[in-house]
């Protein structure tokens, strides 16, 4: 029994752009865990104001309804609706696994914190993957709404970020049989998450113990997860290059020159399919700012501080991942303020990428010349931080 006084009932969510790919996996759960039940929230009509939620077991459509699109927000509305459904499965009993299959641009984050938060237990996050559309997916920077895909008439998130956020969150990868699919496909999608079980959907197993069906119940840390996403201590790529894809971590103590890093962001983002990490400016020492970039677009928005910036008294609040991760590249001058970018691509242009990012550094004058000055320095991020 849980905490709630019902019986406990595990939850896997299943997400992801490539929606073949989701249907097959959320299939292949359904045919492997007898018994299992479906929840569905499909958000097609969701500019229009209304959710449409399917309840669905291996035999097909137990039942469904409409809910209000509340404050233009789909996780309001996926909150609101999707666990008093949790709730009532759990109090009737004998569903071994509800599977929440998430409409094609939801994020699972947001939903695994939801669930988590109504108090119930996720036992996997599973993200389905087509490998042979990892590229396109990662190079499309079409806002969502040009294809129909936006979660609300005010989404303004692309396919490209919304899918690279969907593919990273995962602790497991539940990959299609794709016949188009090359090494380079299967490359990509190893150095962008190489921690990630990757388990393809395949063929069922009605023991239940295929292994997709053991991924959906391996287990999941919803505040792990989180901090592996926080640009503060986010578990980032390794250096690699095999079958023509090359990842590069490139780090640096030095600061950035804000006017010849702005100057240079057109080239670094659409160096790469996919480039991500922590960053700081000589005009902005106190602030951790997050490289987010995707489809030849790039996000930068401000994380909060360096650690280092912060008074001794501050540190009992943050979280003690942080912490570590902060003591164990600690400088004595700049504490935990560092470049930290990684990029990861087919045809990467290594050597080229790395002068370019040298160049955007402080020179060995502007850096001697100290704090005050670099303070100085003309603020060329304002417009893109919107401070």
């Amino acid at each position: 029994m849980s905490g709630h006084g019902r019986p406990d009932l595990p939850v896997v969510i299943v997400g992801g752009l490539h929606a073949d790919a989701r249907r097959a996996a959320v299939a292949r759960l359904l045919a492997d865990v007898p018994g299992s039940v479906v929840l569905h929230h499909d958000l097609a009509t969701a500019a229009a104001g209304t959710v449409v939620r399917t309840v669905r077991d291996a035999t097909g459509v137990l039942s469904s309804g409409e809910a209000p699109l509340v404050n233009d927000c789909a996780c309001c509305a996926l909150r609101e609706d999707l666990v008093p459904e949790l709730e009532r499965l759990a109090r009737a009993g004998g569903t071994p696994l509800a599977v929440v299959e998430l409409w094609d641009s939801v994020e699972p984050k947001a939903m695994a914190e939801v669930v988590t938060a109504g108090g119930f237990t996720v036992t996997g996050v599973i993200t389905a993957v087509d490998p042979a559309l990892v590229l396109p997916y990662l190079g499309n920077g079409d806002d969502l709404a040009e294809g129909g895909l936006a979660a609300a008439a005010t989404d303004q998130r692309t396919v490209a970020d919304t899918f690279a956020r969907q593919l990273e969150y995962a602790p497991v990868l539940a990959l299609a049989d794709s016949p188009e699919a090359d090494d380079e496909d299967r490359e990509l999608l190893a150095q962008l998450h190489p921690t990630a079980r990757r388990v393809p959907i395949g063929h069922g197993d009605p023991a239940g113990s295929s292994p997709l069906a053991r991924a959906a119940r391996a287990g999941f840390d919803v505040e792990a997860a989180a901090a592996a996403q926080h640009p503060a201590c986010a578990l980032l790529p390794a250096e690699a290059d095999a079958h023509g894809v090359a990842t590069l971590v490139w780090h640096s103590r030095r600061p950035f020159h804000p006017e010849r890093l702005y100057a240079a962001l057109e080239d670094l983002t659409c160096a790469a399919a996919r480039s991500r990490g922590r960053f700081w400016l000589a005009d902005k020492a106190d602030t951790l700012l997050h490289w987010d970039a995707a489809g030849g677009a790039l996000c930068v928005e401000s994380a909060g501080p360096w650690l280092a910036s912060l008074p001794d008294a501050a540190w009992e609040m943050v979280p003690p991942v942080r912490r570590a991760a902060a003591a164990l590249d600690w400088h004595p001058e700049h504490g935990d303020r560092c470049q930290h970018l990684v990029f990861t691509s087919p045809g990467l242009d290594r050597d080229g990428l790395e002068r370019l990012l040298e160049s955007c550094l402080l020179t060995d004058a502007e850096y001697a010349a100290g704090r005050a000055a670099w303070e100085r320095l003309p603020s060329a991020f304002d417009t893109l931080l919107e401070v």
